[in-house]
């Protein structure tokens, strides 16, 4: 910390680490914390390979099956449990509700952003147009997705955006 600053604690009642908190350290969970990050790493280094075939069967089959996709950081370094998509001509928020209403489960934005209906500020950082960023959706698979829950979007997400498209204000100019 900077040398004067006097940082003001959230909770009272004791003088541990030079009065900035009470109480004594929670050593079971501290512990608990440590084995849980122990064995999430076993599963990422099991796990993310598999997950990450997902994800780009997941792409493929959608950039195969509906024109008008854009795959946001192709060629960069990503996660492979996520992918994040612009199907242009559908409004993001309504393909989000679609898809809710089919069993398909999307996000649009960041994590960190749920529920804000505003195109996400990093894809407009990165240089995409704001209608393009307002059609964008994020896939996000974990360690229990599998091919046949893959090949079910496949089928789903390729008429729900014709349908979206199709009902688009742009649609009738």
């Amino acid at each position: 910390m900077k040398r004067g600053f006097k940082p003001v604690p959230l909770q009272f009642g004791g003088e541990h680490e030079k009065g900035r908190r009470p109480g004594t350290e929670n050593v079971p969970a501290i512990v608990g914390l440590g084995k849980a990050s122990e064995l999430a790493r076993e599963e990422l280094d099991q796990n993310g390979p598999r997950i990450g075939r997902l994800r780009d069967r997941l792409e493929t089959g959608l950039l195969e099956r509906v024109p008008g996709v854009v795959r946001h950081g192709q060629g960069a370094p990503r996660v492979p449990n996520t992918s994040h998509l612009s199907f242009v001509g559908a409004e993001g928020e309504h393909l989000i509700l679609s898809l809710d209403m089919k069993g398909v489960a999307v996000s649009s934005g960041a994590a960190c952003k749920a529920g804000s209906s505003h195109p996400s500020h990093v894809l407009l950082a990165m240089g995409v147009p704001r209608e393009i960023a307002q059609a964008a959706v994020r896939f996000s698979l974990g360690r229990c997705s599998t091919e046949q829950e893959i090949d079910r979007v496949l089928e789903i997400v390729p008429a729900v955006v014709q349908k979206l498209r199709a009902a688009s204000p742009a649609a009738a100019s």
